[in-house]
């Protein structure tokens, strides 16, 4: 099993590639929990994400005859950037297989990184079939994203930043996918101070390991369904339950929901780009997800920022609705020369601003003397989102929300 020395020994291999990233306090996210928040920023890592750290580590680790071989790996995308950034500072030829939808941004990315990139599959465990094949094809080493001692140990070393950086931690809070983070950081914290807790977080459509330890065994899922693309695998990597099982104090799950809204908020409130699964840590602190004290020292691990811009778009989008600050609704009204204006009279009178009006005659879901509307609105909160559709309603419309 992974153990601290590896770990240690993995730190004096990558951090002549990987950056010492930040650990910042938020005043915001501090005065929003009740909690002491300080945010671990692999978002500013090289390649954006923490992935470079375990590439690096096993990569340095390859005897020469399998550096003059060249590597290969799957990934739906930020393993992708870091094996293919690493093997090309090491001077290693890489083959990187991606699902044929994984986000355009990291595709183009991975290349510019290096690597010969092959989509094939439509998630990653089809793609890590795919990668396999060239494996044995060329005799390539497969990096593998997560199921790795060498890869957990390079992921590990943020767990040594944590705690040299703040040596106060009560809570490291880890997104899991296939486990090689949370397995690393939690053999680094737990070795510093077995005290310290260290939490998983996984989205509800991609939860393997939670439901790997409700069974006392490895779940392998159907399918997965979740905007957190990084985080989106269908089971646990074997070596990473058995170290989960011994390490990691409570695994939770958070919704598409949640963490849309984690997003918005670290968008707004820390500048800061996170993608859907480097904002699962915090999603799970801000939705109460497990328990905590007044004052306990938190640090979510945001690992990573590559999100594809129409990602981003659709999660801001639901990230303003379930914060209220958008509502898409129908009503309909008289086909009468006014009408319009009189309900446009009625959402101006609650400081409503519209975005868009949609306004149809033809619908088959009205009488032959009615016009549907559509609208699509800027609110400030679900409080007036509430008091917007009750003016409505008083003034005689019936309201259907949408969004």
């Amino acid at each position: 099993m992974l153990e601290a020395d590896d770990v240690v020994e993995a730190h004096d291999r990558v951090r002549e590639t990987s950056r010492w990233t930040p650990l910042e306090y938020s005043h915001t996210f501090s005065d929003m929990t009740g909690a002491n928040v300080h945010l671990k920023q692999e978002t500013f890592q090289r390649t954006g994400a923490f992935k470079i750290r375990g590439a690096t580590n096993r990569i340095a680790t390859l005897p020469p005859e399998d550096r003059d071989a060249g590597v290969v790996t799957a990934s739906a995308g930020n393993h992708a950037q870091g094996v293919a950034l690493a093997a090309t500072r090491a001077g290693v030829d890489s083959v990187v297989v991606m699902p044929e939808g994984a986000p355009i941004s990291k595709v183009k990315a991975t290349r510019n990184y290096g690597a010969e990139v092959e989509l094939h599959g439509v998630d990653y465990s089809e793609a890590a079939e795919r990668a396999h094949e060239i494996e044995r094809e060329d005799g390539r080493t497969y990096v593998h994203a997560f199921d790795d001692e060498a890869v957990m140990a390079g992921q590990g070393t943020i767990g040594l930043e944590i705690v040299e950086d703040l040596p106060e931690v009560d809570t490291v809070v880890v997104p899991i996918g296939g486990g090689g983070l949370i397995s690393g950081i939690a053999t680094a914290v737990k070795d510093f101070d077995d005290d310290v807790r260290v939490i998983g977080v996984q989205a509800e459509g991609a939860a393997s390991a939670a439901q790997s330890l409700e069974k006392g065994q490895i779940y392998e899922r159907e399918s997965v369904d979740t905007i957190a693309d990084g985080i989106a695998t269908r089971r646990v990597g074997d070596r990473t339950f058995d170290v989960i099982e011994e390490r990691v104090d409570e695994i939770v799950t958070v919704s598409d929901s949640d963490i849309a809204v984690a997003v918005i908020y670290l968008l707004e409130r820390s500048k800061t780009l996170v993608e859907g699964a480097g904002a699962v840590p915090l999603a799970a602190l801000l939705s109460e997800r497990f328990d905590y004290a007044d004052d306990e020292v938190i640090v979510p691990v945001l690992s990573g920022g590559n999100i594809d811009l129409n990602t981003l778009s659709t999660v801001i989008m639901r990230g303003l609705v379930e914060t209220g600050r958008y509502v898409k609704l129908r009503t309909v009204l008289k086909d009468r020369p006014g009408a319009l204006e009189d309900l446009i009279d009625v959402i101006a009178a609650h400081k409503v601003n519209i975005y868009a009006i949609q306004h149809d005659r033809t619908s088959r879901d009205i009488g032959m003397n009615a016009a549907e509307v559509e609208l699509d609105l800027e609110t400030r909160s679900h409080e007036h989102v509430a008091e917007l559709v009750a003016g409505m309603r008083d003034r005689g419309y019936e309201v259907e929300l949408l969004a």
